[in-house]
């Protein structure tokens, strides 16, 4: 019965993600597990606070945005379209990287690349959101299946991951610890959620316990999913006395390292998870961001807009499909385009405080039915990540070379 949570959480947990808590396990051992959990409560969170309004006002998040003025649509088009356009290079590069590791005298890593973004593109234009919810299910299972599988193989040290979830900062870790909290499983696509929702066919106040079932679910999947990475990283990198090479590539070091110790066929296995967590965020993204994208042109261009039953079959959905498939195809090519990165990273970091403090704004109004406004819990938890993206956004702009 559930499904929209575990597509929202599988599309934001990317590659990138998987480093960065291997990494934590591999720098501080089991002391940042706290951070991975409190992570994952924030965007239970959020995608909750999204699901509510979408269910308790009939309304998409996009016209909540719009009610609070002309700018969050100005800020949006701009967002949309140049976080598509570098986000598609990033998705096929991740997905690419694995099919590499695993079939060495086949296709380039480009060649792979556009054959991950051509794929992804099939399985959305021919599909709804049914067939999209199985397929992510499946990549969900196996991701799941492969780390937690290798994680409980290698061995945990359960007294010190127990003591892991008492919270404690290792000196130097504090930016790294928010960087960790704010990573894992969060991207636009917590705003497509309530897309996913209105999709799944649930409607209305009454789906409202579903939902936030649905949600709970999901993350607690992705809190076992992230606690297996650190175990990897604690106890097969420290060990190893390994630095992760950075971005993507990192994963294959794990690979690397988990073949050594325990042959073959367990590497190809994680090559295979880390294929399933890369490609699930194509299907993930070219789905719910095309949604996304759909929902705003038909506001900002009322003579574009689609009825919701027809959207997945629309000219601006498909349009969009295919501006996240062809234009970042070129970028495959160039081997650092800086300007468009530094640009995707300083617009992304700036989504995730106005996601959560434009929720605070809009779940305290009386556009929402009172037993459905946020509860002293849900203002604590949306401030608190607002205030945590905030703090990771000027981060971000104050890393840029400037």
């Amino acid at each position: 019965m559930i499904g929209p949570g575990l597509v929202v959480a599988a599309t934001g947990v990317g590659a990138g993600d998987l480093v960065a808590t291997a990494v934590a396990g591999e720098r501080y051992g089991y002391t940042l597990v706290w951070a991975a959990v409190l992570g994952c409560l924030i965007k239970i969170s959020l995608a909750e606070a999204t699901g509510r309004w979408h269910l308790a006002t009939g309304q998409t998040i996009f016209e909540g945005w719009r009610g609070l003025g002309r700018w969050t649509a100005v800020y949006f088009g701009i967002y949309i379209v140049v976080w598509g356009f570098v986000y598609g290079a990033t998705a096929m590069s991740a997905s690419a990287l694995p099919l590499v590791a695993l079939f060495p005298d086949g296709p380039s890593l480009r060649t792979w690349g556009i054959i991950a973004g051509l794929l992804g593109l099939v399985c959305v234009w021919f599909n709804r959101y049914t067939v999209v919810e199985k397929l992510m299910m499946a990549f969900v299972g196996v991701m799941f299946v492969v780390v937690v599988g290798i994680a409980i193989r290698i061995g945990p040290d359960s007294g010190a991951l127990a003591a892991g979830l008492v919270p404690t900062l290792p000196d130097g870790s504090v930016l790294y610890t928010l960087g960790l909290m704010g990573g894992v499983g969060g991207t636009i696509t917590l705003a497509a959620y309530g897309y996913w929702v209105t999709a799944k066919g649930w409607r209305g106040p009454s789906w409202m316990p579903m939902m936030r079932l649905d949600n709970r679910v999901a993350y607690a999947t992705t809190g076992l999913f992230v606690v297996a990475m650190l175990v990897i990283g604690a106890e097969l990198l420290n060990a190893a006395d390994l630095a992760l090479s950075q971005g993507d590539r990192g994963l294959l070091d794990i690979g690397d390292v988990l073949e050594e110790r325990f042959g073959t066929v367990t590497a190809k296995l994680f090559l295979i998870g880390f294929f399933s967590a890369s490609f699930s965020s194509v299907i993930g993204v070219w789905h719910g961001v095309s949604l996304l994208f759909t929902d705003f042109l038909g506001h900002v261009k009322p003579t574009l807009a689609v009825p919701e039953e027809d959207r997945e079959r629309s000219r601006p959905f498909r349009a969009y499909l295919l501006w996240l498939t062809f234009p970042p195809m070129g970028l495959l090519w160039l081997d650092q385009p800086i300007g468009l990165i530094l640009t995707y990273g300083v617009l992304g970091a700036f989504f995730m405080p106005f996601l959560a403090l434009t929720l605070l704004w809009l779940l305290n109004t009386d556009r929402v039915p009172r037993q459905w406004r946020n509860g002293p819990l849900s203002n604590v938890m949306l401030l608190a990540s607002g205030v945590l993206f905030l703090v990771l956004c000027v981060q971000q702009v104050r890393d840029l070379p400037w």
